[in-house]
């Protein structure tokens, strides 16, 4: 039998993900998670600035000792039968480089600056540098903006890139070029040496960069001039065409195969970000919307590019041909924060056990039941039209209309309150996000068909996704998949490395199906509408004292 085994990686937030898949029916071989050391201490960061860097050693150690344990786990014969590898990766997740492409972090003198590292999609200290281009963009002949929901979000490619040029005089002559994470990847894998050379995906650049064929690539460069003098050539510095994830970055360098043990035939699939692999991973199908669970949410559709017509979707994070599936137009939202959420009260919870002299089992066996425990209790909770309410800004919002100076929000407390009935308005919150999400999709022309839900929240709280069923109003269905945005990469890497002529061909042949789902409950509905009306006033009042500062 011919075995073509592919190697889809998964960057996220707190660590990679490494599968081996056999690509005939997709079954998952072996899998490695490797955490990240130094943004497990904490280093480089400071959450009161907003400030989130990752050092690239953590990713090159990471992609290094995932790949190789795979490869063991299945033993010596694995290795020659691996075609492709393919990457995602959070985003906008972008880094300073040098001409060669090297990110200045592993260059001497930068190896210890946070803004010489990679600027983590949470870091949120750009919000000055955004509301400029906002600002400038209002005011031009053409709207650049146009394609990404009109608001560019802190979040983002250039916005990110003008904070370090303003912030740090020592990195800004030593910036030649601005590259996303999912772009360095396969340009590191492909053993690049020029950044001219370096083969950019349509999913980064139409989603965070402004790239559109509408304007011949990026804005000019007196748009970006317009916005600060600082970002002057830089335009021309970095690309004037893309690619999607169905092409080849090209094959894996000597150097990199014979580190991780495979052949330079190997072939090294343009990357993209995870929520677009992931939703290809769930098996997307056109106007179902894909919501990866995790830390944040990142929500994506897809519709073919001729039933999209000359629909502009305001305020959510773009909508770009072929960044997902080639011949669709690709559509992503998301909320800056989901799993966040219920860290950060988990946290304060926890605030005593840690500060008082609980030992490390016993903080260990509460950090693992206290959420189980919560989402127990909370399901017991009565609800009232008037019960404890919160909105879930506390990482700002990223859809719809970005605003990451906007803060989140408890109300109705009284003496009575205990914990499970703040983390049920907490959980309430984050559904009503995503309830704003789907109601923005469809007022504005593209409707939503259905629910698929992947990601870590989704798998493990029953509580969570029934409540979510419950708000929006429509079923969900849970992907079967644990790592369903690694399974997307492969099947992308087995899609350029050519074992499948399409990336639809590789969904129905790779896929996982689904295993969970979840109904509305009529009653609780009906309660939640009149909820989520209380959620929006709330919401705007906050707004209006935002918009008042």
């Amino acid at each position: 039998m011919n075995y073509n085994y592919v190697i889809g990686l998964d960057y996220g937030t707190d660590s990679v993900r490494a599968v081996l898949v056999d690509t005939a029916g997709g079954k998952e071989l072996a899998s490695s998670v490797f955490y990240y050391p130094r943004w497990a201490a904490g280093k480089y960061c400071d959450a009161q600035k907003q400030q989130f860097r990752q050092h690239p050693l953590d990713y090159v150690e990471g992609l290094t000792a995932t790949i190789k344990e795979v490869l063991e786990k299945v033993g010596p014969e694995a290795a020659a039968r691996v075609r492709g590898i393919s990457v995602d990766t959070t985003g906008s997740t972008p880094v300073a480089v040098d001409k060669t492409g090297t990110p200045l972090a592993l260059t001497p003198g930068f190896e210890q600056d946070p803004n010489a590292m990679f600027v983590l999609w949470k870091d949120h200290t750009s919000i000055k540098e955004a509301a400029r281009i906002n600002e400038v963009a209002a005011n031009r002949a053409v709207n650049y903006l146009q394609f990404v929901g009109g608001i560019y979000s802190t979040e983002w490619f250039w916005a990110k890139l003008l904070h370090v040029l303003r912030t740090d005089e020592h990195i800004r002559p030593n910036i030649y070029s601005w590259v996303e994470h999912c772009d360095w990847i396969p340009f590191l894998l492909t053993g690049g040496q020029d950044v001219k050379a370096l083969r950019r995906s349509v999913c980064a650049a139409g989603h965070k960069s402004l790239f559109a064929t509408d304007f011949d690539g990026l804005p000019p460069n007196d748009f970006f001039t317009q916005i600060d003098p600082l970002l002057d050539g830089f335009r021309d510095r970095l690309f004037d065409r893309t690619y999607t994830s169905a092409e080849p970055a090209g094959h894996l360098s000597a150097e990199w195969a014979e580190k991780l043990g495979l052949s330079t035939d190997v072939v090294v699939g343009i990357g993209a970000f995870d929520c677009h692999m992931g939703a290809v991973g769930a098996e997307i199908a056109p106007y179902m919307l894909s919501k990866i669970i995790g830390t944040s949410t990142c929500d994506i559709m897809v519709v073919p590019e001729a039933e999209m017509k000359d629909i502009l979707v305001s305020g959510i994070c773009g909508q770009v041909p072929g960044s997902v599936i080639p011949g669709m137009v690709g559509l992503e939202a998301g909320q800056s924060a989901f799993g966040d959420v219920y860290a950060w009260f988990k946290n304060i919870l926890l605030w005593p056990a840690k500060n008082m002299g609980a030992s490390p089992a016993e903080l260990e066996k509460l950090e693992n039941d206290l959420l189980v425990t919560l989402s127990q209790q909370a399901s017991k909770k009565p609800i009232t039209e008037n019960s404890v309410l919160a909105v879930d800004w506390l990482n700002g919002r990223r859809t719809p209309d970005a605003n990451q100076a906007l803060t989140a929000a408890i109300s109705g407390l009284q003496l009575g309150t205990d914990a499970p009935e703040i983390f049920r308005a907490l959980v309430e919150a984050t559904c009503f996000g995503a309830r704003a999400i789907v109601e923005r999709f469809v007022q504005q022309g593209i409707p939503v068909k259905g629910l698929i839900a992947m990601g870590g929240v989704a798998q493990k709280s029953a509580f969570i996704m029934q409540t979510m069923a419950d708000v929006i109003g429509m079923p969900i269905k849970v992907h079967r998949a644990e790592q369903t945005c690694a399974i997307g990469a492969a099947m992308f890497a087995a899609t350029a490395a050519g074992i499948f002529p399409n990336v639809e061909e590789a969904m129905v042949a790779m896929g996982q199906g689904f295993d969970k789902s979840y109904a509305p409950d009529s009653i609780r509905q009906a309660l939640y509408n009149k909820r989520y009306e209380r959620y929006k006033s709330l919401g705007g009042w906050i707004s209006a004292q935002v918009g008042a500062q």
